[in-house]
């Protein structure tokens, strides 16, 4: 024990210095100090460390490949309770892993095998960060400030989460960084003007990071150069029971009196609607799997969490698998959570050879209302000269009996 033998050592040093060696300069009494010191701690029976109360934090880096020219990371965040997987390629959350109620550690994120996977594989943006402008803007196209703005069409005729080569598969500059309270990647991109279509060189900056309270924490903030549009996210499906089988018996609860409608290709109406007497009532606790059979289907909706926007972080969203005894709990400082429930999984080869199936996981994307640029009662998803932009996620897990 650290503090135990510092203590001997101090012990030993007043004694020598006051009745033995009072003439022998310092050097020559930090050696017998440290020749007395290794005989203690050989004689001496172990003892037990007290539980300590400082969280002790890692973290690993991997260099994996490089890719269009650029180096692609693995990174481990680990507090000693928990681990968090990321990567620098599409600002990437690979793995959660984190302990049920008896202890035993499990992957709680749809993902593939590996990294590398994520370069040439296609998949539903897992774990991905989703921009320049998250979800849906219909007809891929909007206007701003009188100019029409046309989009690739990546999702029937409308334009999803970014477009062809939208932030999910960019490689970001990182840099790893560490404090008393937590550990994490800072990731920034150069998207340049005319991207995917959208105007403007729009500068991001991205931090990942675990905290001690088993919080990770998802912070962006962008600038432009002119007048564009943003709404970022984090794409992670989770599955709190551990990819065992489908996430039907979680019990969810949002903090949330409003939705916005979608229409047969889910976008917007335009519509907020109060939740009440509807399936989009969780504002009390609801097994999934029950409101997923009366809404027929499951959810790929916009939940209201904020009427304006502000920078008050608030907590949105609890989840809770009753057999693991996790528990999920996201604060978030933005407008609205897109909750989908993995519709259009079907038999998905995810990883150690999971298939992963309808309802395999939920995402909880906080961002702005879809295709908020098209409707005038929506939040606004501009962002112009000498403006910041700024979002945070906190994704909490904890464990309850």
């Amino acid at each position: 024990n650290w503090t135990e033998s510092r203590k001997t050592t101090l012990e030993i040093e007043l004694f020598m210095k006051k009745h033995l060696i009072p003439s022998l300069n310092l050097r020559l009494g930090q050696l017998l100090l440290l020749v007395a010191l290794a005989i203690s701690s050989c004689t001496a029976p172990p003892k037990q460390n007290p539980k300590s109360e400082t969280t002790t934090f890692m973290i690993q880096s991997e260099l994996l490949t490089e890719y269009q020219g650029q180096p692609v990371y693995r990174y481990v965040l680990d507090n000693g309770t928990m681990q968090v997987e990321l990567s620098n390629f599409g600002g990437l959350v690979y793995k959660i892993i984190a302990p049920d109620r008896d202890g035993k550690q499990e992957n709680v994120a749809l993902t593939l095998d590996s990294v590398e996977d994520f370069l040439s594989k296609e998949n539903p943006f897992f774990g991905a960060t989703a921009g320049r402008v998250a979800n849906r803007i219909a007809n891929a196209q909007f206007k701003l400030d009188g100019k029409t703005y046309d989009l690739a069409k990546t999702n029937g005729d409308n334009h999803l989460h970014g477009g062809k080569v939208g932030f999910n598969k960019k490689v970001w500059t990182p840099e790893t960084y560490s404090t008393d309270s937590t550990v994490g990647v800072k990731m920034t991109y150069l998207s340049v003007d005319g991207e995917e279509g959208y105007p403007g060189k729009l500068q991001t900056t991205l931090w990942m990071e675990l905290r001690a309270d088993n919080t990770l924490r998802i912070r962006f903030e962008s600038t432009a150069d002119q007048a564009t549009l943003v709404n970022l996210t984090n794409h992670t499906y989770f599955n709190l029971g551990g990819m065992k089988r489908d996430v039907l018996d979680h019990e969810i609860q949002f903090w949330a009196d409003a939705y916005t409608p979608i229409d047969e290709e889910l976008i917007p109406t335009g519509e907020v609607k109060d939740v009440a007497g509807s399936p989009f009532d969780f504002r009390s606790p609801k097994i999934l799997g029950d409101q997923i059979a009366v809404n027929g289907g499951g959810f790929d909706h916009n939940f209201v969490t904020k009427r304006e926007k502000s920078n008050d972080m608030k907590q949105v969203v609890r989840v809770r698998h009753p057999e693991s005894g996790r528990v999920l709990e996201m604060y978030s400082d933005n407008v609205g959570v897109q909750f989908y429930t993995g519709n259009f999984l079907n038999k998905f080869p995810g990883a150690g050879g999971q298939a992963y199936d309808i309802h395999w996981g939920f995402c909880l994307e906080s961002q702005n209302w879809p295709d908020a640029i098209n409707h005038p009662n929506f939040p606004s998803p501009i962002l112009r000269p000498g403006e910041t932009y700024a979002h945070t996620i906190d994704y909490r897990f904890s464990v309850e009996d």
